[in-house]
């Protein structure tokens, strides 16, 4: 892993909210907005992008937590505006915190954390084991 962003280093993902966005249980849309699992899935990824930047070709990232907190909606059709900045980064560990806007409106804050682990490792992990 090439360990090539400092604290403070940031990373923004831009993401309109779609209808499949929404808050959507068994098919039965919840409430019309983007749902917090929505929002979790694209917190990793806007940390994700800071692996791209650094893994070898024998490595691949791996969540290892991911803390939300939803303060106001984001509506279908809104832009939402992630900004991920690194809080510590050590030889395999990575931290980031969140911050996701439309406009100035904040929509929510968080932390992901991140792991940076050999393809091969990851492969024997994710291997179902023999019952």
């Amino acid at each position: 892993m090439k360990n090539i962003f400092a604290p403070g280093a940031k990373k923004v993902y831009r993401k309109t909210v779609t209808p499949a966005d929404q808050a959507i249980f068994h098919g039965e849309v919840l409430h019309p907005v983007c749902s917090t699992f929505a929002l979790a899935r694209d917190f990793e990824w806007s940390s994700r992008l800071f692996f791209l930047d650094m893994k070898d070709t024998d490595e691949e990232g791996v969540g290892t937590f991911l803390h939300i907190d939803h303060a106001t909606p984001a509506f279908v059709g809104e832009e939402i505006v992630i900004t991920a900045t690194v809080e510590d980064s050590t030889s395999r560990e990575f931290v980031c915190s969140i911050e996701a806007r439309v406009g100035a409106r904040l929509v929510a804050t968080g932390k992901t954390g991140q792991r940076m682990l050999k393809k091969d490792k990851l492969a024997s992990i994710f291997s179902k084991p023999k019952e």
